[in-house]
């Protein structure tokens, strides 16, 4: 029998090449620094892929790799492997996540102190010779008021260190519970416009989506108090830079630190590099001894268990099962997760509880991985594309979210049933799915009886129920070329309140969202992306 070949193509720690070894039953060989073609010509033979950041796991390299069963990412983002494409393969992705949280925090929090007195300026006048103490006069941290953006791990660690050095802690998470801001002893903020102006230091600690891409930019920039020193170690792009060298020119932005950058290595003729109020490390966050050790070792352990015993940790793109169990609770896995997307974006803000309920014949089986996958899709557009079915769990915890699962094994209206909840402060909402025969359908909104695809994109009606609404929507639509695919619609009572669900082809536009409202009879008018 063939031992199995791993190519380890960047750096990780000696004892997480040893731990890969082990006794031998893995043939591991170490090449770095290999370009895509040379990565094409020898992946061929390779069952298993191990890269950090530098290594790109590109598609022609997925599609070249015959053998691969596994890639993985000493790291947390899987920016550089084409997850999309290893899924196609069936290759497993598996990341090490917290693996650096501690080292990124500190990294953090030590250009924080830099800039609040200019400790790379001094270094370097000083190594030239001078004795200019005047120039690098700074700023205590005791009694300033630091914003944190993102309260994930990071975040947490983050408040933890500045509250000891004596800072008032302001904290903007949407998806961070009001408990949860108590418990760590941070002022909770609602929303960016109101943190922004109050803080002295403001470090940002965002996943990358379309939602936080330059979420600092020129026009909220301009409403920083005067002076502000900003930090970035988490991702390029969530500040924008050319609106950043214009403020601290101007001097509205007192100091900025950043590790990430919006194309790394940044160019030769980066501005901020000319700044000398800036200062710029090179994506240092995970890089100390103990993170590089740590993550070395959690990869190599879950490589093997992949490998020799078939046991899946620490995937991003498929649970952690054996073949067995997926085969069974398999088409529960996508359900949960698009039930759990459409929670998301009908819930309330700042949700401390999700129940997720089973009934029926799905009730008797192991449903863990399904909550994973409810809470993977709830969770995405707090986390971003690191969110996992592995991490969702702990990202809840962090954001201090309740996570209850109940269970009726009798049937009631269906056979089997999937029906989660979520709220807060009294205001909750409810969505529910099933399986007819091979095809998911979504059953219940707000314990209204419905029937929508849960795939593309819904609109969600509140309306008044009367003759004339359906040919109203039809007519509104087609106008603005928003072609239907399906329609459910749900009444309490005759002249009543009604839901109506519509499957379409595109999203409507927020023109046309708003012509639908100015009709009169819809009370809302909500567009889902599933």
């Amino acid at each position: 029998m063939d031992v199995p070949k791993v190519l380890v193509a960047d750096a990780v720690s000696e004892r997480g090449v040893t731990e890969l070894r082990g006794g031998g039953e893995l043939d591991v060989v170490v090449k770095t620094g290999l370009k895509e073609d040379q990565l094409i010509q020898v992946i061929p033979e390779y069952s298993a892929l191990v890269v950090r950041s530098q290594t790109k796991a590109t598609a022609a390299v997925i599609e070249a790799a015959t053998k691969l069963k596994v890639i993985g990412r000493a790291g947390v983002g899987v920016d550089n492997v084409n997850v999309e494409a290893a899924t196609k393969r069936g290759v497993i992705v598996m990341n090490t996540p917290g693996g650096n949280t501690i080292s990124t925090a500190e990294h953090t929090f030590s250009l924080l102190m830099s800039l609040a007195r200019k400790i790379p300026q001094a270094h370097a006048s000083v190594k030239e010779g001078k004795w200019d103490r005047k120039s690098f006069e700074g700023v205590e941290l005791y009694d300033k008021t630091l914003a944190i953006l993102g309260m994930g791990r990071i975040g947490t660690e983050v408040a933890r260190r500045a509250m000891a050095f004596g800072m008032r802690v302001l904290a903007y998470d949407p998806y961070l519970s009001a408990s949860r801001a108590r418990s760590l002893q941070v002022e909770l903020i609602e929303s960016l416009d109101e943190i922004l102006p109050r803080a002295d230091f403001i470090t940002v600690h965002m996943p990358a989506t379309p939602e936080t891409h330059h979420m600092l930019d020129a026009a909220r920039l301009a409403t920083t108090k005067k002076g502000v020193r900003i930090i970035n170690c988490a991702r390029g792009g969530l500040v924008e830079e050319a609106a950043l060298f214009e403020a601290l020119q101007s001097g509205q932005v007192g100091g900025a630190a950043l590790d990430v950058y919006e194309k790394e290595p940044p160019p030769a003729d980066f501005p901020l590099r000319s700044l000398p109020n800036v200062v710029l490390t090179p994506h240092l966050g995970a890089s100390t001894a103990e993170a590089q050790e740590s993550v070395g070792i959690e990869i190599a352990q879950a490589i093997r268990a992949v490998l020799l015993h078939g046991e899946i940790r620490n995937a991003v793109n498929m649970p952690n099962l054996d073949a067995k169990t997926l085969e069974i609770i398999g088409p529960y896995l996508s359900l949960g997760e698009k039930l759990g997307r459409l929670l998301s974006q009908l819930a309330p803000k700042r949700c401390e509880r999700v129940n997720i309920n089973y009934s029926g014949k799905v009730a008797e089986m192991d449903t863990a991985a399904v909550t994973r996958m409810v809470l993977k899709g709830f969770l995405l557009a707090a986390g971003g594309k690191e969110v996992n079915q592995v991490n969702a769990p702990a990202l809840a915890e962090n954001l201090g979210l309740k996570v209850t699962e109940s269970r009726i094994s009798a049937p009631g209206d269906f056979t089997e049933l999937i029906e989660l909840s979520a709220g807060c402060d009294g205001e909750s909402v409810s969505v529910a799915g099933t399986y007819f025969g091979t095809t998911p359908r979504i059953v219940k909104i707000n314990n209204r009886h419905v029937e929508a695809r849960p795939e593309g994109v819904l609109l969600l009606l509140e309306n008044r129920d009367r003759p004339g609404i359906v040919g109203m929507l039809g007519s509104v639509l087609g106008a603005n070329k928003v072609n239907i695919a399906g329609m459910s619609l749900s009444r309490n009572e005759v002249g009543g309140e009604a839901i109506t669900v519509l499957n379409l082809d595109t999203a409507p536009s927020r023109a046309v969202l708003d012509q639908l409202l100015a009709e009169g009879d819809i009370r809302s008018a909500n567009v889902i992306q599933l």
